[in-house]
């Protein structure tokens, strides 16, 4: 798949193509819908598919500070789109110029312009263009001036998560921040993954036996309720078992919130400087205080216990 930042990293002779354009934050299963007939449409049709999102999140430029969580980084966003047949991404810089355009401009120098636009497939909230003016009516009416078909894609999936709300990057930040980490994979349609680098923490996960990665998230991210999951821990390709703890230490009277994962009965690995990613499979317990370290040390042990169980099982 083809990555390119900005418009004037499109290739001056890319031809027509099929376009769909969103944040797509976690590309959930709402979202894999409206690529994945993107993809369909643009194979039915003999052209590329290309994706547009935006970087930053569009909300932090017309409303600084109001960044939400990420449940996926630009680059994990790109291999899932992948996956789904996409020939190219196009990450916009969102500028407070680029903020600005309206909705026509926007439609005539991204979508006709640059893209060559011979379809465009979105879901029926989608709206563009300065003060979000532009909706999927616009865009069908622009269509026919600019030789481009619009299809409209139903993204509302719905199911246990949530208690039956529909399926939607809000709700999974949502469920994610609440722990329900299970509810959370029903609407990504895998588990939720944290990525960071590994860096030297307070080590007495070493001392105590259980030598952790202490990961240093990526700004933004959506990182689950503190508590005990249960999940695996990936680095240098191999996936790898892990009890995972998010919080404070308590037990240490700790004040950094801290994501750090247990590879579950491997010896001697040596982590530091890594980039590694922490997928959530289950919430195991909520975060304590214990009296002891022995008291300590039996919840631990009971902990990988349960995360060997949990992991295994999945």
């Amino acid at each position: 798949m083809q990555r390119w930042r900005g418009l004037e990293d499109i290739p001056q002779d890319w031809g027509r193509s099929v376009v769909t354009i969103g944040s797509y934050d976690g590309v959930h299963r709402g979202h894999q819908l409206i690529i994945g007939r993107a993809v369909a449409r643009a194979r039915e049709l003999g052209v590329p598919s290309v994706v547009v999102t935006f970087d930053p999140h569009p909300s932090e430029v017309v409303r600084p500070g109001s960044h939400p969580p990420l449940l996926a980084p630009h680059h994990r966003r790109a291999e899932l789109m992948a996956e789904l047949g996409v020939d190219a991404a196009l990450i916009l810089p969102f500028t407070t110029e680029f903020s600005k355009l309206s909705p026509a401009d926007f439609i005539a120098k991204v979508l006709v312009d640059k893209l060559h636009a011979r379809a465009v497939i979105e879901g029926p909230n989608f709206r563009f263009g300065h003060k979000a003016a532009g909706n999927v009516g616009l865009l069908a009416e622009l269509g026919a001036t600019y030789d481009y078909e619009v299809e409209v894609v139903d993204l509302y999936v719905s199911g246990a998560a949530g208690g039956g709300e529909p399926f939607s990057s809000t709700l999974t930040r949502r469920l994610i921040a609440e722990g329900d980490v299970e509810g959370a994979a029903e609407i990504l349609g895998r588990p939720h993954r944290v990525e960071g680098v590994v860096v030297r923490g307070a080590q007495r996960g070493r001392e105590l036996g259980y030598p952790t990665a202490n990961v240093e998230t990526l700004p933004h991210t959506a990182i689950p309720a503190d508590g005990v999951y249960a999940g695996w821990l990936t680095a240098d390709g191999e996936r790898m078992p892990a009890a995972i703890s998010v919080g404070t230490n308590p037990q240490f009277d700790g004040t950094e919130r801290t994501v750090e994962a247990y590879a579950i009965d491997r010896v001697g690995l040596d982590l530091y400087g890594l980039h590694v990613a922490v997928d959530f499979l289950a919430y195991v317990r909520g975060q304590e205080k214990f009296d002891s370290i022995d008291a300590l040390l039996d919840a631990i042990a009971a902990d990988v216990k349960k995360c060997r169980e949990l992991t295994g099982a999945a």
